[in-house]
């Protein structure tokens, strides 16, 4: 067992050798960490959570009471092979919250630096999020799902496997998701599938210019209001943008392989406030 400085592990807790321990991590009562994982510096590890092989830590995480990280995959395709979990650095994990490793020899589930993985999220076998994802109590990801940077994943939400969550998107709760959900635009709560609006308030905490919101503004527009067909919308944006947030929407949809969530119902002109 490796050992850092400034250690702090409780007599109660296991952790067997071989495992990979950075300087002043901390370890809480009867916490479980399998030989083979490696928890970065400064991270501290709460009561009773599980830590298998194969898992890495980034430096200052914080994994709370109940988690278990690096369990093996909910998929009959595996064959007990060596497989990873990989998180990032300053990533919180708080109670119940589990995450399983990839199904196929040399794969990872990946979660970015600084993601909040709130009280029995789940992150299913090779998922992939971004940094500053935050998953509410509840929200469930699929097996290879994929969720872009400062993504907000709202309780009780449900992201089917292979599904796509783009770039600050706002899954509302209890939505939900079969088909890909565009960078920039927030789903219904309680309704499978369907885009309620843009996520202003998220766009300008992440600091996105006026410009650049309405850049969003006008492609969300073409795509969801404007009456035309995907392909239609795709060419419309195109030759109104050649960079920015537009092109990057327009890129998204492009590359669904499940096409992308449809406009709700529910949805009116006044979603989307005047001063994006």
């Amino acid at each position: 067992m490796g050992y850092g400085t400034s250690m702090s592990i409780h007599p109660s807790a296991v952790v067997e050798e071989g495992v990979i321990l950075g300087k002043n991590v901390t370890v809480g009562p009867l916490t479980y960490i399998e030989m083979g994982a490696v928890v970065g510096d400064g991270c501290s590890i709460g009561p009773q959570a599980t830590i298998y092989r194969y898992t890495t830590l980034g430096p200052g995480c914080q994994v709370h009471a109940g988690a278990v990280l690096g369990g093996l995959p909910q998929d009959l395709a595996h064959q007990n092979e060596e497989s990873y979990v990989k998180l990032g650095s300053k990533c919180v994990i708080r109670e119940g919250v589990t995450v399983h490793r990839g199904t196929k020899a040399g794969t990872s589930t990946i979660i970015g630096d600084e993601c909040y993985l709130m009280n029995f999220s789940h992150v299913a076998h090779n998922a992939t999020l971004g940094k500053r994802v935050i998953l509410v109590n509840g929200a469930l990801l699929g097996g290879y799902s994929e969720v872009g940077d400062a993504a907000f994943i709202s309780a009780l939400c449900l992201v089917h496997q292979f599904c796509r969550v783009g770039r600050l998107a706002m899954l509302g709760g209890s939505s939900g998701i079969s088909k890909d959900v565009p960078p920039f635009c927030t789903t219904h709560p309680f309704q499978p599938n369907k885009i309620l609006g843009i996520n202003t308030v998220g766009m300008r905490r992440a600091g996105i210019s006026p410009a650049a919101r309405q850049q969003v503004k006008q492609a969300f527009t073409l795509m969801y209001r404007s009456g035309l067909n995907v392909s239609q919308a795709l060419k419309h944006i195109r030759e109104a943008f050649q960079d920015g947030p537009a092109i990057e929407f327009c890129e998204f949809v492009e590359t669904s392989k499940r096409g992308i969530c449809g406009m709700s119902n529910a949805a009116n002109d006044n979603d989307a406030p005047a001063d994006l």
